[in-house]
């Protein structure tokens, strides 16, 4: 084994959170910092072009190709979870949609879990990251889509706005909720990372080192205090010392699996497997939460995106556009068109998260997204998920193997109440299609078919065709109670030292609405957080 010089800081993970950190560490010139990829270079085609989330969501080149367990919320079917293994993590080959979620979401949080994560701590946090024009001072561009919209999303809105709900231009800005446009992630029609955001231009620090196709085996310990990492890299295992800290920002999956290999679990799991137990953490991989969404899909008097894309001249002519001007269908995210939405007034906060795409794929495997060519029929898609599900699953490591993925159980629809979100979100969809102006333009519903009409009917449907909204949360997740939680509210690990985690996993309870803005606020504020701890000495 092949031992590396030891720096301050060392990270798991260059997704989303993992490139945030390394920037802003590495900006004090004496922290030496090592950032960890297990997946390599991000400069590939079709993950630059925004549509090309499509064709990488079922790339093992750039994805982890997950693969839940049977599910009974689903008949017993298996979701399929693709997870970023490239540098930008899941944020290189997502949809690109940037929303923040709702002020109650992180209030929540602060209530329940974890004080200093109310919304009016973290609300500053996305002002500062987040830019919207040349000039900016914030790092991670968010593109205003309103101008190129498609038409049919006008038509969409004001069939929502037909039935009481509000438009709002701009979901990150003083109306959250409401219906509209979905802001994404991209600068000059190219996808934008916070591997491209943030990572690229620090890599030039002379403290900062990166080592792609390195996957971490466990994490090292000296009594119960992270020393460092073991890693696997062209063939030669090797380590990596950490002065200050290890960070896990591997994602919801792969944080609480090293965490685990590394003894840091239940220990009647670790048994099974002749791992000894480090610290005992019942709680590490459990309260795994996810979106769980559907398509409806409705064929259409007038043409949509299936009649710009499907000919092979309509992909000539997008193709072309695209490489003059960087614009077009192939620089816009597929769900143009959405919202969040109360579906009762009783509702305290949006319950409801909605989509609008202005194109379909009846041809292609709904649950694993294969969207690269679409019908040759003129149709689109109305979709909805629940914002704050109240399921809760868990994942658990099957061997002491670092290659052998863990188990994943989401436990999807295992509460009343994302039972009967499931119903409510279903009749809204059929409401909106059956509304002016939306209304004239249906031809049929083709998915799931207007024969399907009652209350059990919609739900076999849910259950057979429905598929994750790719937002797994939850399983290292941040609180004040070890035996609940994984990590505290400086997100440092219960009972171990200089060891914390900073990724979708450490969020007590689910956001309303996509995790990549979430995700890197919680990054920017673990960096914040570990350098003012460095800083008290």
């Amino acid at each position: 084994m092949n031992d590396d010089q030891t720096f301050d800081y060392v990270i798991v993970g260059a997704g989303t959170a993992g490139c945030v950190l390394a920037r802003r560490l590495s900006a004090r010139s004496r922290n030496r910092v090592l950032l960890l990829e297990a997946g390599g270079s991000d400069r590939r085609f079709w993950i630059r072009v925004p549509i090309g989330y499509g064709r990488t969501y079922n790339d093992p080149r750039v994805n982890w190709m997950y693969e839940t367990e049977a599910d009974p919320g689903l008949n017993g079917a298996r979701s399929f979870w693709p997870r970023g293994k490239v540098l930008g993590g899941s944020g290189s080959i997502n949809a690109l949609v940037y929303v923040r979620g709702q002020p109650s979401d992180y209030d929540d949080w602060a209530a329940c879990a974890s004080p200093g994560w109310s919304w009016a701590d973290v609300r500053p946090v996305f002002e500062s990251l987040e830019s919207h024009a040349d000039g900016d001072t914030g790092t991670l561009r968010v593109t205003d889509m309103n101008p190129m919209a498609h038409p049919l999303c006008r038509t969409y809105i004001q069939t929502c706005e037909a039935l009481g709900y509000r438009y709002t231009p701009d979901f990150n800005g003083g109306h959250t909720e409401g219906v509209g446009i979905y802001p994404v992630t991209t600068r000059g029609g190219l996808r934008v990372s916070t591997a491209t955001a943030y990572l690229r231009p620090a890599l030039a620090r002379p403290n900062l080192a990166l080592k792609l196709s390195a996957q971490v085996r466990q994490i090292d310990f000296e009594g119960r205090r992270a020393s460092g990492v073991a890693y696997l890299w062209r063939g030669t295992l090797r380590r990596a010392r950490a002065a200050r800290a290890v960070i896990l920002s591997a994602g919801s999956i792969n944080s609480p699996q090293l965490l685990q290999l590394s003894g840091i679990a239940d220990p009647a799991l670790l048994s099974r497997f002749g791992i000894a137990v480090r610290h005992a953490a019942t709680a590490v991989g459990r309260s795994l939460q996810d979106h769980l969404g559907i398509n409806y899909v409705y064929r259409s008097r007038v043409p949509t995106l299936n009649n710009a894309l499907y000919p092979l001249p309509g992909k000539i002519r997008a193709g072309i556009e695209y490489l003059l001007r960087r614009s077009g269908p192939l620089s816009m995210s597929v769900n143009q068109g959405g919202g969040f939405i109360r579906s009762s007034p009783e509702r305290a906060a949006p319950d409801l998260q909605l989509y609008f795409n202005p194109a379909s794929y009846t041809g292609t495997r709904t649950r694993t997204r294969r969207l690269m060519n679409p019908d040759p029929f003129p149709a689109f898609l109305l979709s909805f998920n629940s914002c704050r599900p109240t399921s809760r699953g868990y994942l658990a490591i099957r061997s002491a193997d670092p290659d052998v993925a863990p188990a994943i159980f989401p436990n999807y629809l295992s509460t009343v109440r994302d039972l009967e979100d499931v119903l409510i979100g279903a009749r809204l969809l059929r409401r909106l299609a059956a509304t002016a102006p939306l209304a004239a333009l249906v031809d049929s519903e083709l998915q799931p078919g207007s024969a399907l009409q009652s209350d059990a009917e919609l739900l076999d449907d849910f259950r057979q065709r429905a598929g994750s909204v790719f937002h797994p949360v939850g399983t290292c997740a941040m609180g004040t109670d070890p035996l609940r939680a994984v990590v505290d509210a400086r997100l440092r690990v219960h009972g171990v030292a200089a060891l914390r985690v900073a990724d979708a996993s450490v969020f007590p309870s689910i956001t309303s609405g996509n995790t990549n803005a979430p995700v890197t606020m919680v990054a920017e504020r673990a960096a914040a957080m570990i350098l003012e701890d460095e800083a008290a000495g």
